[in-house]
This record gives C-alpha cells, sequence and structure tokens, in this order.
C-alpha cells in the first residue's frame, strides 16, 4: 500500500442542528475532511449526569484520511457545543469503495 493509501475513515458526530452547517464548512474549508454530509431529523435518546435526555440533532457523516483523525478530533471538540461530543470513527477500505472517490479524498484534504 503506497502512502497516499494509509486508510481512510468514516467520522459520525451528532450536535444540535444549528450547529452542522458551521462545524462542517469549518472542517472541508480547512481541509481535515473532504466532505461532510448533514443528516437532519436525528432524535438521540441518552442519559446524561444521571438523566435521561431526548433531543433533535443532526448527524455529520465526514470523510477524511486515517492520518487527519485525530486532528479533525481536535477540531470538532473546539467547534462543538457539547461538553462531550460524540466523534466515533469507522475504518474505510480501499476494496470497499471506488477507487476515484478515495483519490480525491487524497486531493480534497491536508
Amino acid at each position: 500500500m503506497d502512502q497516499t493509501r494509509e486508510g481512510y475513515r468514516l467520522l459520525i458526530c451528532n450536535c444540535p442542528p444549528e450547529k452542522a452547517s458551521g462545524i462542517a464548512e469549518n472542517l472541508v474549508q480547512e481541509r481535515l475532511v473532504a466532505c461532510a454530509n448533514i443528516v437532519p431529523g436525528v432524535e438521540s435518546v441518552y442519559r446524561w449526569k444521571g438523566e435521561l435526555c431526548r433531543d433533535r440533532e443532526s448527524t455529520l457523516l465526514l470523510k477524511t484520511r486515517a492520518a487527519l483523525v485525530d486532528a479533525v478530533t481536535r477540531r470538532i471538540v473546539e467547534l462543538h457545543p457539547y461538553e462531550v461530543p460524540e466523534v466515533l470513527s469507522v475504518e474505510l477500505q480501499l476494496a470497499e469503495g471506488e477507487r476515484r472517490y478515495f483519490d480525491w479524498i487524497d486531493r480534497e484534504t491536508a
């Protein structure tokens, strides 16, 4: 595997709907992610500080290179209004996607 094929990640982050576009745009403009999909209308049910919570959120699906996951995570923490933002990383493998799409991720990320 050559250096540009070190690996790819799909990061998942839920956030308040009014913050989703700003977080997504910052990450793309800063070339930390190649693409950010905003999925509106997610209903999240969770326990926080001993209380059952239910919130409307938007899910961000963020495509980037494995080498940038730490930088993306740090930037999300800076931009996100939650005390503990959700940032999950899923590995993407070249065999599981269109090769030209991975080439595009390489070109669009720092």
